[in-house]
C-alpha cells in the first residue's frame, strides 16, 4: 500500500505580474502524468499581460542593481531557507505534476537548496581585474580595470523534467548578479515555479524581480523577440531552442539542449558497478533527462556477460506510482510522448535491432526497453535523435578508436561516460570526444550544480552551473585612467 500523501496546498493558478494579481483569464488544465487527472488549473498570459511584465522587468533590474552585493547574498540564502522550509510540499507536487518519482522529486528539491545556496556565495564573488595599460610609449601613465555588470533583464524557458533545479539554475544566478526574469515555465509544470516564485517574493525580493508567465508559444516567442530583454536562457529540445535563436535579435542566447548520451564500458572497468549506474541512468525518472544513458557500447570480450546483467536489472524495473518512495521508473509526462517512444522502437525493431526486454506500452507508461543493435545504427532515431524515455541501445566495439568514433558520430554533443582503468584510454577520449564533458568511471548523467554544464554541436550554447551562467548574464565594463 502506498503511504499517505502529503496535502500540497497548490498555488490557485493566478499570476503575478507588474506587482499585480491576476486571476481571471484564458486558463489552462494541468493534468497529473502518472493518472491523468486534473491537478489543477492555471492562468494564461496574454498579450498585454506579457508586455506588463516586461515593463515591470525594465523597472525591476533598476531596483536589483541598487542592492550590494551582501544583500543579494542575503536573498538569496533566504529563498534557500524557504524551498527548504517546504521541502515536503515542493516533493510531492513534483511528484505529481512532472510524475516524478518521489525518492527523485526529493533529491530534485535538496539540490534547488544549494543551487540557490551557492548563488548566495556567487553573489560576491563576481569580480574583475586591473590591468596594465602602458604598455606603449603612447600610453604611459594609463592603467584600466574592468568590472562585470548585469547585461539585462532576462527571458527564461524551462522544461519540464526539472521543474524546479533547472528553474532555479536560471533564477537564481540572474538574482545573484542583479537580473530581473521574465520565466515561462513549461505548460505540464507551471506550479512548481509558480511556488518557488511565492519563496522569492515572500524571502523579500525587489517588486517583479522574478514573473511567472504560463502561456502559449505565440506569447512566448513575443517575449523572446523583444529588444528590452538582453538574454535569454532556454533549456529543453534542439528544434525549439535553435528556432528561439533564429529570433532573439541581438540579445545574448544561452542554450542547454538535448543530447544521446553514451556510455562506454572496456574490459578493464569494474563491471557489476558499471551496469549499476547504467540502468539507474538509463531508465530513472523514465529516461526523461536530457543526459541519460541512451547509447552504450561495450567492448565484446565483456559484452555477454554485461549484457546478461543489464537485462536481468532492467527486468526487474517496472513503471509504478510516483509516490511510491521504491520508484525508480514512472510513466512519461503523458501518452503523445509514450506514443512517439514506441513509434521509435518499433522503427528500430523493424530494421533488424534486437528486443532484449521491454518494447511495451499502457497509455503514458513504456517499459523499460533494451534493443541490440549491430554496428552504429545509423538513421535510426533512437540512435541519432534524442528518445527522452525510458530506451537503451546496446553496440559492440572491438578497439577503443571503434568505441570513440561511434560515440562522437552524432550531432549532438553533451556528456559522455567512459568506464575504464586506463588514463590514456580517458586522455584519447577527453582529447577527441565532441562533448561538453566527459564523465569517468561513471555514466554521462552525472551532474553537480556547480560544474560548468552544456554542451556542443546542437546541444547548446553557453553553460550553467551557478558561476558560469553568471558570466553569461553580465558583460565586461571598463574604466581606464590617464595620469596628467
Amino acid at each position: 500500500m502506498l503511504p499517505e500523501p502529503h496535502v500540497v496546498p497548490l498555488p490557485d493558478g493566478a499570476l503575478h505580474v507588474a506587482s499585480r494579481r491576476v486571476a481571471t483569464g484564458a486558463r489552462a488544465a494541468v493534468r497529473e502524468p502518472w493518472s491523468g487527472h486534473e491537478l489543477g488549473t492555471v492562468v494564461l498570459a496574454g498579450e498585454g499581460e506579457a508586455e506588463d511584465a516586461t515593463a515591470a522587468a525594465v523597472q525591476a533590474f533598476d531596483r536589483l542593481r541598487a542592492l550590494t552585493s551582501h544583500e543579494r547574498k542575503a536573498l538569496l540564502a533566504r529563498v534557500a531557507r524557504a524551498i527548504e522550509a517546504r521541502q515536503a510540499s515542493f516533493a510531492e507536487l513534483i511528484a505529481r505534476e512532472a510524475g516524478k518519482p518521489i525518492a527523485q522529486a526529493r533529491t530534485e528539491v535538496a539540490r534547488a537548496v544549494s543551487t540557490f545556496e551557492l548563488a548566495a556565495e556567487e553573489a560576491t564573488r563576481i569580480v574583475g581585474e586591473v590591468m596594465p595599460l602602458d604598455v606603449t610609449a603612447t600610453t604611459r601613465g594609463t592603467t584600466g580595470s574592468w568590472v562585470r555588470v548585469p547585461a539585462g533583464p532576462v527571458i527564461a524557458i524551462a522544461p519540464f523534467n526539472f521543474p524546479l533545479n533547472l528553474v532555479a539554475h536560471k533564477l537564481a544566478p540572474a538574482l545573484a548578479c542583479a537580473c530581473s526574469v521574465v520565466l515561462k515555465p513549461a505548460p505540464q509544470t507551471p506550479f512548481t515555479a509558480l511556488l518557488l516564485a511565492e519563496c522569492i517574493r515572500e524571502a523579500g525580493a525587489p517588486a517583479d524581480a522574478v514573473q511567472v508567465l504560463p502561456c502559449e508559444v505565440a506569447v512566448a516567442e513575443r517575449l523572446v523577440r523583444d529588444e528590452r530583454f538582453a538574454t535569454l536562457s532556454f533549456t529543453g529540445s534542439a528544434k525549439v531552442g535553435w528556432h528561439l535563436k533564429s529570433i532573439a535579435g541581438k540579445k545574448r542566447v544561452l542554450l542547454e539542449l538535448g543530447g544521446n548520451a553514451a556510455a562506454v564500458v572496456h574490459d578493464d572497468a569494474p563491471l557489476d558497478a558499471a551496469c549499476t549506474r547504467v540502468v539507474a541512468g538509463a531508465f530513472g525518472y523514465a529516461g526523461q533527462v536530457c543526459i541519460k544513458v541512451q547509447r552504450l557500447y561495450l567492448h565484446r570480450p565483456i559484452a555477454d556477460a554485461f549484457v546478461e546483467k543489464l537485462v536481468a536489472r532492467t527486468r526487474a524495473l517496472e513503471p509504478a506510482p510516483p509516490l511510491d518512495p521504491a520508484t525508480v521508473c514512472g510513466s512519461l509526462i503523458d501518452e503523445g510522448a509514450a506514443r512517439r517512444v514506441e513509434a521509435w522502437v518499433e522503427e528500430a525493431r523493424a530494421a533488424g535491432a534486437r528486443v532484449l526486454c521491454g518494447a511495451r506500452r499502457e497509455g503514458s507508461r513504456y517499459w523499460p526497453t533494451i534493443l541490440e543493435l549491430d554496428g552504429a545504427g545509423r538513421g535510426l532515431k533512437v540512435v541519432e535523435e534524442e528518445v527522452f524515455g525510458p530506451v537503451l541501445t546496446v553496440h559492440r566495439y572491438d578497439t577503443w578508436d571503434d568505441a570513440l568514433t561511434m560515440v562522437d558520430g552524432t550531432r549532438y554533443g553533451l556528456q559522455a561516460g567512459v568506464f575504464t582503468d586506463s588514463r590514456a584510454r580517458v586522455a584519447e577520449a577527453f582529447a577527441r570526444l565532441h562533448v561538453g564533458g566527459l564523465i569517468v568511471n561513471d555514466v554521462p548523467t552525472f551532474r553537480v550544480d556547480s560544474m560548468p554544464y552544456g554542451g556542443t554541436r546542437d546541444s547548446g550554447l553557453g553553460r550553467e552551473g551557478v558561476r558560469f551562467a553568471i558570466e553569461e548574464m553580465t558583460e565586461r565594463k571598463l574604466l581606464v585612467v590617464r595620469e596628467g
